[in-house]
Parts: C-alpha cells; sequence; structure tokens
C-alpha cells in the first residue's frame, strides 16, 4: 500500500474534513445527515493521514506527482535524481 496522495491533495482533504465536522454540528450529530456527513469526514481524515485512498488505487489514479520511473525502475534518461 503506496502512497498515492500528493501534499495538496491531503491538505485540501483535511480542509473538507473540517467543513464536514461544522456541518454535522450545524445539522445536529445525532441526525442521520449529521451521521454520514461525520463518516464522510472521517474517512477523508483517515485518507490524509495515511496519504493513501483506496478509490485512487482502484482507478489508478495518483496526484503525488514526482519524477516518474521507467520500466525496472530506472530514471528515463535525461532526469536527475532529487
Amino acid at each position: 500500500m503506496g502512497r498515492n496522495e500528493g501534499w495538496p491533495d491531503r491538505l485540501l482533504r483535511v480542509a473538507l474534513a473540517a467543513l464536514g465536522w461544522w456541518l454535522a454540528a450545524v445539522l445536529g450529530y445525532g441526525t442521520a445527515g449529521g451521521v454520514i456527513v461525520l463518516v464522510v469526514a472521517g474517512i477523508l481524515v483517515i485518507t490524509a493521514v495515511t496519504g493513501f485512498c483506496p478509490l485512487y488505487a482502484l482507478l489508478h489514479i495518483s496526484t503525488r506527482g514526482g519524477l516518474k520511473r521507467g520500466a525496472g525502475g530506472h530514471r528515463p534518461h535525461g532526469q536527475l535524481a532529487r
């Protein structure tokens, strides 16, 4: 399980989770809507902390960026290590 989320993606998830917690408080923590929003906010926090999104993995998406490795894990010609 490797990371597939970049820092901007992870920060956005934390911000959306904070907004979700506020929305859940407005809706009421005991209401169905509040519980659903809290569950989604919790999932956003967990994926942000771990840097891994199962949905991204399923869809072969990565927002991580960085150097792309060629076949066998070697850098393509002309790219320097960071």
